[in-house]
């Protein structure tokens, strides 16, 4: 079992930032960052590995989010820079460890003027 906290969404202007934070209770092989916006799908943003390293999916934030690891507290970051109102969504976390699936509770970021 694994618990997943995850922390830092809110409210900001386009073109702002946030860094989004995720704590595991345990080492996870993979550790990736979801968004959900309204009436959309889930969707894959990025990904770090313990293999691969850093992986981006979604190309819409190519250039503007980097997925960052501190292996010594089992926290993985999202940098999210430039943002723009398409950016509003849910954003939730997920580990992957011996081929279960953990999920965060997600946090709000809310791109608006």
């Amino acid at each position: 079992q694994v618990q997943l906290v995850e922390s830092g969404g809110g409210l900001v202007q386009p073109g702002g930032s946030l860094r989004l934070s995720c704590t595991a209770s345990k080492w996870t092989y993979a550790m990736s960052w979801y968004r959900q916006a309204p009436g959309k799908e889930r969707e894959l943003v990025e990904r770090m590995t313990s293999v691969s390293g850093s992986t981006t999916y979604a190309d819409s934030v190519k250039g503007r989010f980097t997925i960052s690891r501190d292996n010594t507290k089992n926290t993985v970051y999202l940098q999210m820079n430039s943002l723009k109102p398409e950016d509003t969504a849910v954003y939730y976390c997920n580990a992957v460890l011996s081929a279960w699936n953990y999920w965060g509770q997600g946090t709000q970021v809310t791109v608006s003027s």
